[in-house]
């Protein structure tokens, strides 16, 4: 019932945000924005005292669960272009935060991503990238190097990062697109590779206002993910 509660909170939060950026209340969107964020990212990203599903998620990973397979995704999405259907549990905290960190910062903020070579170190990760390309073998590989404690950290300096973000936008920045040369600093980066299952993300968030960013990269596309693995709780 927990998870029941869960799942039509964050539908019926998502709904009014939908709601809140097709109208033109800065206040209005903000809180919504910061309220949807909240109940797709661990309780210690926005200070709640009630766990999320994200925890509940993220508890099951750490019990000796990190490399269970689950789905990738909970519906037909990503326009086909998926490296693996099936994906070790780590992977989807690792996708879903890569991101959220790319297009918070650099898409949105136009600042530096928190990502760099001591993160990469810390967490144990082989790449940079989303992990969209990697074939299963990859993936399970990928998702035995990845230190789950020092990915949590990561994961919530981004999602604590991002509502500051949030919180400074104008009206005019939501309702707007980025320049070219900030989405193609995500490549340069590292943030995506030359495969086309990954550097299609590139055109995906470049069609994107930030309106639109905060619809999909920083809060459906976490519960799309997170529900995919709900069997596994």
């Amino acid at each position: 019932m927990l998870i029941e509660k869960f799942c039509a909170e964050i539908d019926a939060k998502y709904e009014q945000l939908k709601s809140a950026l097709n109208g033109s209340d800065l206040n209005e969107i903000i809180e919504q924005t910061l309220e949807m964020h909240a109940l797709v990212h661990p309780a210690a990203v926005s200070g709640r005292s009630e766990k999320t599903l994200a925890d509940l998620v993220f508890d099951h990973m750490l019990c000796g669960n990190q490399n269970e397979l689950v789905p990738r995704k909970n519906f037909a999405s990503d326009l086909h272009y998926d490296g693996t259907a099936t994906v070790p549990l780590v992977w989807q905290f690792w996708h879903t935060y890569r991101i959220e960190d790319l297009v918070s910062n650099i898409l949105m903020g136009n600042r530096d991503q928190i990502f760099n070579s001591e993160w990469q170190k810390r967490i144990g990760a082989p790449i940079t990238d989303t992990g969209n390309a990697l074939e299963f073998d990859e993936a399970v590989k990928f998702g035995k190097s990845i230190d789950s404690e020092e990915l949590y950290r990561y994961m919530i300096a981004v999602g604590k990062n991002t509502r500051e973000i949030i919180s400074s936008l104008t009206l005019e920045q939501i309702h707007s697109m980025v320049p070219e040369e900030w989405v193609m600093r995500i490549f340069e980066e590292g943030g995506v590779t030359t495969d086309l299952r990954s550097v299609w993300l590139l055109v995906f968030w470049g069609r994107l206002t930030v309106g639109g960013m905060i619809l999909t990269p920083l809060t459906c596309h976490h519960t799309m993910h997170l529900y995919a693995c709900l069997d596994k709780i």
